[in-house]
């Protein structure tokens, strides 16, 4: 499975533009690695990274291929993690620049994954090699956790890149995860931690009939209405120091019936819950339990279910670590940046139980959509806030 590993570069590894086009350049749709790991491991091994790419089994799932290298035998061990697997194109006629060619055009480079997150990776990858050059017999080491499949199913991927360093003997002590965490630009916001997702699917029964003769039969669309306007009549919470309030949304409802003149026999509805350090998934369900069963009583006849999950609110609590981040952005940005656990779920989530993590990366507002793209600046802004991170981390580990 694994790639060949190119025998020479074709760019300076410390351009973050030129290893982002690279990276952009491998059409790496998850499964498929499409060469970027091999591109990597070649960056880094040049570098003097010792690196290896475990693949991952797991039986109705595709095979994963990941990245782990590190440079340095001591600690602390400073962590840059990232995917480097991309959401599909979509219609390519839909794009102005083809998604894999990793075009420049005014000051911006286009393609799939340019900011959701190989320009972030790149740019952070650039940062360390350059940090090494310049810092040869520094004490502590950097190491890189690289999966291709967080876009996907996230099974054969970080969580298990963890385990299976973990099981090795190695140890973290603080994480930069490259996802793109600014809303429009470079100095807005850093993500210290991220919220909890919990889907439930929920049925009423009826009792299908016609319409003509509704004494016949038993509207199940009725008892649907109810029920979930018994979830959404109060909001779950008022949200904590550092998180927004939990939401609920419903996000299907259908009853499958193609006849006017039909009773249904189901209705069925599908929700998700973003919540806050509030709640567990048990403690959320629960609560979701609690409110329906109020709202049906005796008359309404349902059931409820809750896919497995394994996205649970955390939050990496403002320190030293998430202080020194926060100043390296301000000093090359010239702007504090705020401190936030909005938006959906990463990889995060699994490094979260191994070391402190924080998340920074480019802007990321065409993430998924058709034409994404990052601005050259922000990949040399990249490059260079996680420079001087690297740079005052270790120095401070010396005073220490």
């Amino acid at each position: 499975m694994s790639q060949q590993i190119p025998t020479s570069l074709e760019f300076d590894p410390t351009d973050p533009v030129a290893l982002t086009q690279a990276l952009v350049r491998c059409a790496s749709v998850t499964p498929a690695d499409g060469g970027a790991l091999a591109l990597l491991d070649a960056v880094l091994s040049a570098e003097g990274f010792s690196v290896e790419r475990p693949t991952f089994s797991e039986p109705g799932m595709p095979d994963i291929e990941n990245l782990y290298a590190r440079i340095g035998n001591e600690g602390p061990v400073f962590v840059i993690a990232g995917h480097t697997d991309v959401v599909p194109p979509g219609d390519l006629a839909a794009w102005t620049h083809d998604p894999f060619a990793a075009d420049i055009e005014g000051g911006v480079l286009y393609g799939r994954g340019a900011c959701d997150m190989k320009g972030g990776l790149a740019a952070m990858t650039c940062a360390a090699i350059r940090y090494r050059r310049e810092n040869p017999d520094a004490p502590g080491s950097i190491a890189f956790l690289v999966t291709g499949d967080e876009e996907g199913p996230a099974v054969n991927g970080t969580v298990k890149l963890l385990a299976w360093a973990d099981a090795r003997g190695e140890r973290f002590d603080h994480c930069l995860l490259g996802e793109p965490t600014n809303p429009a630009a470079m100095s807005d916001m850093i993500k210290i931690g991220r919220r909890g997702s919990l889907t439930g699917k929920l049925a009423v029964q009826g009792v299908q009939g016609h319409v003509g003769y509704p004494h016949l039969a038993q509207n199940p669309i009725r008892g649907m209405v109810r029920l979930l306007a018994a979830l959404d009549a109060s909001p779950l919470d008022a949200g904590t120091e550092h998180f927004d309030p939990s939401n609920l949304e419903v996000t299907t409802l259908d009853v499958g019936n193609p006849a006017t003149n039909v009773i249904p026999a189901q209705a069925r509805a599908v929700f998700n819950i973003r919540f806050n350090d509030l709640w567990t998934p048990e403690t959320l369900a629960a609560e979701i339990e609690r409110r329906l069963r109020e709202a049906a009583g005796n008359t309404v006849r349902y059931e409820v279910s809750f896919e497995p999950t394994n996205a649970v609110a955390f939050l990496t609590k403002p320190g030293p670590f998430v202080a020194m981040a926060a100043e390296a952005v301000e000093a090359e940005t010239g702007k504090r940046p705020a401190l936030s656990t909005t938006g959906g779920t990463s990889d995060a989530r699994f490094i979260k139980d191994y070391c402190p993590v924080v998340e920074y990366g480019v802007v990321g507002q065409t993430m998924h959509q058709v034409d994404e793209r990052v601005a050259i600046a922000d990949l040399v802004a990249l490059e260079r806030i996680t420079h001087r991170l690297l740079t005052s981390y270790f120095a401070a580990a010396q005073q220490a």
